[in-house]
């Protein structure tokens, strides 16, 4: 943000402001690289946002979607984008109630201590656990995530 973005000063507080998906096509990957990304991160950063100041990835045109399996399906037919990258764009930019990072280390992590668990859960534990969370598993991430700072 503070490369990339703007800023507003309000009452001696300095704010960013994400950049706009124009400003991140704009950038070179050797720009990038200069963060410390690899080349192949780079790429896929400066590819999605083609993508999105183009208008071919909208959040309007996700949820057009028949179903959360769809919009996944979309999100990870994006070179780049993996499961875990999908349900969080689900779960904080489209607000989809049931997307679920399967694989998060963070989850894994709640959970084996919220539940008092000697080991960290498998994915077969975990969807066992979130038949519990039907319709509501990403507010369930949420607040496990959240557990691990309280």
């Amino acid at each position: 943000m503070e490369h990339f973005g703007e800023s507003l000063t309000f009452e001696g507080e300095t704010y960013w402001l994400f950049p706009s998906c124009e400003k991140i096509a704009s950038i070179s990957v050797a720009t990038l690289r200069d963060l410390q990304f690899t080349v192949r991160k780079c790429e896929y950063i400066i590819d999605i946002a083609k993508l999105m100041a183009g208008g071919a990835l909208t959040t309007e045109k996700l949820l057009q979607k028949e179903n959360d399996q769809d919009i996944k399906k979309a999100l990870m037919s994006i070179r780049g984008v993996g499961a875990w990258t999908a349900d969080y764009v689900m779960m904080k930019s489209l607000r989809c109630p049931t997307a679920l990072p399967m694989a998060d280390v963070g989850l894994h992590n709640a959970l084996k201590i919220q539940l008092g668990l000697e080991h960290k859960p498998t994915i077969a534990e975990i969807t066992q656990i979130a038949t519990q969370w039907k319709g509501w598993q990403a507010y369930a991430t949420f607040y496990l995530w959240r557990s691990l700072y309280d």
